[in-house]
């Protein structure tokens, strides 16, 4: 028996390492191999995700449901400056390279103006006519957001395993490959909040082990009572930029933005605390509160206004010429805007109310076809893409965000301590869906929850590092829990790859589609 690991643990421990730890010290105990992992997992990830993303990414060569505005709208920013209308017939010709259905008469549009900048980029490099060009963007993009997911759990756990496991599961979870294969918005909010959140995880730290630090109080203060404020912090200016651009692409970025200020107060005002500062709630929320909000604020507004240039910069936008002065003109058309969000209540076959989500009650179609393409020899079949997630992610997820949750509470309550890393989730999950639980009557769609899905995967890989144990557990522990991990990630791929012909479009025959139907909602 090998030493115990932990200096003082019980004799009666085996402290024996397991076959999967024997692994993972031959090849990230020596730092050479540590450094060539640290580069070769990410990036095997993350051309792992670009495949699922990008091959076969031209079908359906039709609009997909909302496409029919993204895809056309960018078209229209990119070669007028605004969104003009569409006469009838559009999205017919649009397919065939035809864009004289364009109209300089300007439509209401009700999302800003990054999202579609960005889909245009695609478009303008393939051309009108090339389905392959509508979606290149969200792909390359929704690419980028796995890569970035990794590189959150890697700076929430320190662990090239964790961070290997988290971009496992975004790279192969359905929501984010079928949001990234078609051109709508959320996809690309999804990457600009995640992008803020990992720049937020970088400031933290960078900043907090110099507020702890009781050196680094300011001179001529009593330390204890005020601590240093802080203004040279780049990663928040940074993440400023990154959910001013999310809020640029959707409103709901800006719900991010706002926890995203919460969160640096209160993890300013827990260190000031630790640090020993008398007057830690005042010092966080007036003196580096407002700090942090000069830093974080105005840079996500510049983001945003720069997003409507093309608005600004011609005369022919929605609302542009209703005022004398542009910035009147454009503030009225932000109140119509407001009024459409707050009032949408249409029916829709496809509408899922907030409460359906965490149980996937009722995922979107976004295209059904294929019934005349052969398959497997029956003359039978069906193409679909529709936003079902791999369900094991998606509830294990959920159960691993209660997990999480119910850990962090009984920490707070009882003053022990905690993973600071469980907070990230948390607040991700709450911003991202909480607010829509106030809109019970809005007509909103599952869909919606992609940007929701990579905090439920940070979620469940931090449980997964739970189950799968800590040095100092028994060996019998470690070793079923990582057996455990191992099963459950194994079965995670394989319902991926199941699921992956509903999430492109394939056409399959009608039993195998049926047989993904796991609820009659589902259809």
């Amino acid at each position: 028996m090998t030493a115990p690991l932990l200096p003082g643990l019980d004799a009666r421990i085996d402290g024996r390492p397991t076959a999967w730890e024997r692994l993972r010290d031959a090849w990230l105990g020596d730092p050479a191999r540590l450094r060539l992992v640290s580069w070769l997992a990410p990036t095997l990830i993350t051309l792992l995700a670009a495949v699922l993303r990008i091959a076969g990414l031209g079908h359906p060569h039709t609009i997909v449901f909302d496409e029919t505005y993204y895809v056309k709208d960018a078209w229209s920013l990119w070669v007028q400056g605004y969104e003009g209308s569409w006469r009838t017939g559009a999205n017919e010709m649009f397919a065939k390279g035809d864009t004289s259905a364009l109209e300089d008469t300007a439509s209401f549009v009700v999302h800003p103006p990054l999202g579609k900048w960005l889909i245009a980029l695609g478009i303008a490099a393939f051309g009108p006519g090339s389905s392959f060009g509508w979606r290149i963007s969200t792909a390359v993009i929704g690419t980028l957001t796995v890569l970035v997911v990794y590189l959150l759990a890697k700076a929430l756990t320190r662990s090239v395993t964790v961070a290997s496991i988290a971009g496992l599961l975004m790279a192969v979870d359905g929501l984010g490959i079928v949001l990234s294969r078609i051109g709508l918005l959320d996809g690309i909010l999804t990457f600009f909040i995640m992008l803020g959140i990992l720049f937020l995880v970088y400031d933290r730290r960078q900043t907090m082990p110099r507020l702890e630090d009781r050196a680094s109080h300011e001179r001529g203060d009593d330390p204890t009572l005020w601590g240093r404020v802080f203004w040279r912090r780049p990663w928040v200016l940074a993440a400023g930029v990154a959910l001013g651009a999310a809020t640029s692409v959707k409103w709901s970025g800006g719900y991010v933005l706002a926890a995203a200020g919460i969160y640096l107060v209160v993890t300013d005002a827990l260190a000031r605390r630790r640090a020993g500062v008398a007057l830690w709630p005042t010092d966080a929320v007036i003196r580096q509160g407002l700090a942090s909000f000069v830093l974080l604020v105005p840079v996500a507004a510049a983001v945003y206004v720069a997003s409507w240039s093309g608005w600004f910069l011609t005369a022919g936008g929605y609302d542009r010429q209703i005022t004398d002065n542009v910035l009147t003109s454009w503030f009225k058309y932000h109140s119509d805007i407001l009024a459409f969000h707050v009032g949408l209540t249409s029916s829709h076959p496809y509408a899922s109310p907030a409460w359906q989500w965490p149980l996937l009650i009722r995922p979107t179609a976004f295209w059904v076809g294929g019934q005349d393409a052969p398959c497997f020899g029956t003359d039978r079949c069906i193409g679909t893409i529709t936003s079902i997630p791999n369900p094991l992610i998606w509830y294990l997820g959920a159960a691993a965000a209660v997990h999480l949750l119910v850990r962090f509470v009984r920490g707070l309550v009882l003053r022990a301590p905690m993973p600071w890393s469980y907070a990230i989730p948390l607040v991700g999950l709450a911003a991202t869906y909480l607010p829509w639980l106030a809109f019970p009557e809005r007509t909103i769609f599952q869909f919606y929850t992609v940007v929701m899905a990579p905090f439920l995967i940070l979620a469940l890989a931090l449980a997964l590092r739970d189950i799968a144990g800590r040095r100092s557990d028994p060996r019998h522990r470690r070793q079923s829990g990582q057996r455990t991990v191992v099963v459950i990630l194994v079965l995670i791929v394989l319902l991926s790859a199941f699921f992956y012909p509903l999430w492109i479009g394939l056409p399959v025959p009608w039993w195998f589609w049926q047989a993904h139907n796991w609820m009659i909602t589902w259809i």
